[in-house]
């Protein structure tokens, strides 16, 4: 091979291995973005949060020969009973149109069905959300002159419900029209037996005066929907009564039992049942249940007993 021929082989090579060691130091000590060969490959990965769509469920009511529709509902937030205010002048127009359908209309019922999730806290006094939301919706007809006789409550568990970004469900209510039957007479006769029984099995809470809450068992639970039940459908008054032990002066024990009586009358106003319809007195240490010579007797007796007259 000739000098020359080596020479110029010699600058090839080094040309080669020059543009081998640029591409192998550029790709790896520079950086990124000024290597044409991953300018091509990489990509810009945005990640779209996944973002459900609050469940929309307006104001709806039809029957075969009446039909009622708002867009707006009543709406609540997450894990609360109370009604969020203010109510549209739309949805105040739609139920008061569904009032005068019930003046023309003396035989037709309404059965309100509140939905609540698994997610949700109960703070009502009732055994599920669902059913503190559908009372607290009755209450509002019948502030706008709707009968709470022709009202039917229940509670309804609805999972696929979604809420908004502040917690808010809207219109978790859903309303169905019925006209009375054999059968919803014979419920009467079921619910006037349950009544009967409140008055010789009544509700009885022990608490503290102080106490802002007060833990219901599923049994208290039931016996407070019985008399909101009660209440709405036989027209029978809640009779609150505060009890206390021996302790003290009687005439001090008698303002303590009706302390306790009012907190009770406010714990159930505060769940549905309308001021009007309860009635709170006190009987102080004079209708024991138990002996006040010992602490266990005394425990007992301090009481308050919630029942129907």
């Amino acid at each position: 091979m000739s000098k020359k021929t080596s020479y110029l082989l010699g600058i090839l090579l080094t040309i080669i291995i020059g543009t081998i060691l640029y591409w192998w130091l550029c790709c790896n000590c520079c950086n990124a973005e000024s290597c044409d060969h991953k300018k091509g490959d990489e990509k810009t990965i945005v990640e779209t949060p996944n973002v459900m769509e609050a469940t929309l469920n307006p104001f709806s009511i039809k029957d075969s020969d009446y039909a009622l529709k708002s867009n707006d509902n009543f709406n609540f937030k997450d894990s609360s009973f109370r009604i969020l205010e203010p109510v549209s002048e739309e949805l105040k127009n739609a139920v008061l149109n569904l009032k005068t359908y019930f003046d023309e209309n003396p035989s037709k019922r309404v059965s309100i069905a509140g939905y609540y999730t698994n997610e949700e806290t109960n703070n009502s006094a009732y055994p599920n959300l669902g059913l503190a939301r559908a009372n607290a919706v009755k209450n509002y007809f019948v502030t706008q002159g709707v009968s709470s006789k022709i009202m039917d409550t229940e509670g309804e568990l609805k999972d696929s419900m979604i809420a908004d970004e502040n917690k808010i469900f809207f219109g978790p209510v859903h309303y169905e029209l019925f006209a009375v039957s054999e059968d919803d007479k014979a419920n009467d006769e079921v619910l006037k037996v349950a009544c009967e029984a409140l008055k010789t099995n009544p509700l009885v809470l022990y608490f503290n005066t102080g106490e802002a809450q007060i833990n219901l068992t599923t049994a208290q639970r039931e016996k407070i929907a019985n008399i909101s039940r009660c209440v709405d459908k036989i027209g029978v008054k809640v009779l609150v009564v505060g009890h206390t032990d021996n302790t003290g002066n009687a005439a001090n024990n008698v303002m303590l039992g009706q302390q306790r009586a009012d907190f009770a009358k406010s714990y159930l106003i505060q769940n549905g049942i309308l001021s009007t319809n309860i009635e709170a007195a006190s009987k102080g240490p004079n209708e024991p249940i138990s002996d006040n010579a010992s602490e266990a007797g005394k425990a007992k007796n301090r009481r308050t007993v919630v029942t129907i007259n």
